[in-house]
C-alpha cells in the first residue's frame, strides 16, 4: 500500500514542479510568505549558534536552503525528495551551495542532527483516512530514526474551516500526533497552532 501512496505522491508533485517551475505553486504553497513562515516554525527549536547537520525530508525544490543560509552558514543540509523531477530542479537552482547534498534515497543507518518535514502529509489524493494516517505515522517513524537531537514537521488542521477544506487533502486532528509523538518518541514534544495558517506545526525534542 505504502508504495502506491508513494507514486500516487511523486506523480502529483512532480506534475507541479513541471507546471509551475521553481516557485512556492511548485510546491503547493500559495505563497513565498506562508512558505517562509512554515519555515520560520519549523526551525524554531534549532540552535543556529553550532554548527549542526540537517535532513530535509521532502525538500521539494529545496526552499528550505537559502532561508537557512540567511540565518547561519555553520551546517550542512541533505534534501531528500522521492520526485527525480524535484530534485533535479533542487540541483539546478542551488549550485552555489557547496554544503548541500541532494538524494531520492536516503539509506537506514545515515544520521543528522535535525530533521525537517514540511507539508509532505498534505495530500492523500484517492488514499481513505485510516491508510493514510497509518502512513503518516510510518513515516514519522523513519524520520525519528535519522534525527539525534529532533525533528519538526506541519500538518492541515482538523479545525480548518469547513468551507475552505477539500477532498484531496488530509486535515489532521492536533492532538492525536502530539499524543502519538509523546507516547513513541520524546518527553519533550511541543505543539504550535498559533500562527495564522489552516495548520499547526509539532517539534519533537531529543
Amino acid at each position: 500500500m505504502e508504495d502506491k501512496i508513494l507514486d500516487s505522491v511523486n506523480k502529483y508533485y512532480s506534475d507541479k514542479i513541471k507546471e509551475h517551475g521553481i516557485s512556492p505553486k511548485g510546491v503547493d504553497w500559495n505563497s513565498v510568505e506562508s512558505q517562509e513562515l512554515r519555515f520560520k516554525e519549523l526551525s524554531s527549536f534549532i540552535n543556529f549558534g553550532n554548527q549542526f547537520s540537517i535532513l530535509d525530508f521532502g525538500c521539494g525544490y529545496g526552499a528550505l536552503l537559502p532561508y537557512i543560509n540567511g540565518l547561519t552558514g555553520n551546517f550542512s543540509y541533505t534534501g531528500f525528495d522521492i520526485s527525480e523531477e524535484m530534485i533535479r530542479e533542487a540541483r539546478a537552482n542551488n549550485t552555489q551551495n557547496k554544503n548541500a547534498a541532494w538524494t531520492t534515497q536516503l539509506s537506514d543507518i545515515e544520521q543528522f542532527d535535525y530533521s525537517v518535514a514540511s507539508g509532505i502529509f498534505n495530500v492523500r489524493l484517492e488514499v481513505g483516512d485510516n491508510e493514510w494516517k497509518k502512513y503518516i505515522e510510518n513515516t514519522l517513524v523513519r524520520i525519528n530514526k535519522h534525527s539525534t537531537k529532533g525533528f519538526s514537521f506541519n500538518m492541515l488542521t482538523s479545525y480548518s474551516d469547513k468551507e475552505y477544506m477539500r477532498d484531496y487533502l488530509y486535515y489532521a486532528d492536533p492532538a492525536y500526533f502530539f499524543d502519538f509523538c509523546k507516547r513513541n518518541f520524546s518527553k519533550y514534544i511541543a505543539l504550535m497552532h498559533d500562527y495564522p495558517l489552516y495548520e499547526f506545526t509539532i517539534i519533537v525534542k531529543k
